[in-house]
Formats: structure tokens, C-alpha cells, sequence
């Protein structure tokens, strides 16, 4: 008599989860396929974002401090 319950629960802890499983399948549907989206166009501006005279990504600019001078 114990053995039938075990496996009675066994079954019911297998089998639930199978069922739940099967059924979000069976209704799910299946995805569209994704859209690219257009490529951005991109301005040109006068002198640069950085200006005229200045390189983009200087180590003043990246780091927001300068470095100290030395004085001898």
C-alpha cells in the first residue's frame, strides 16, 4: 500500500510539470521574425565635435584632469 502512494506521488510530481509544459507549448505562438530597423544618418559638423585643434580622446579629456607639470 505504501509503494502505491510513493509511486503515486512520483507520478504526480513528474507528470504535472510535463503536462504544464506541453500545454504552454501547444498554445504558445511561434515568434515573427525581427525587423532591422534603417540605418541612422549622421551629420557632419564644422570642425569636428572637438573643435579645431583639439584630438579627440586626449588624456586631459579622458581621464577629466590634467597631468602636473614638473618644474626643475
Amino acid at each position: 500500500m505504501v509503494f502505491t502512494r510513493r509511486m503515486a506521488a512520483l507520478a504526480a510530481v513528474v507528470l504535472i510539470p510535463l503536462g504544464v509544459a506541453a500545454t504552454s507549448y501547444a498554445l504558445s505562438d511561434s515568434p515573427a521574425r525581427p525587423t532591422v530597423p534603417s540605418p541612422a544618418v549622421r551629420r557632419a559638423v564644422p570642425g569636428g565635435a572637438h573643435g579645431p585643434g583639439r584630438a579627440a580622446g586626449s588624456q586631459a579629456e579622458v581621464s577629466g584632469t590634467q597631468r602636473p607639470s614638473t618644474v626643475r
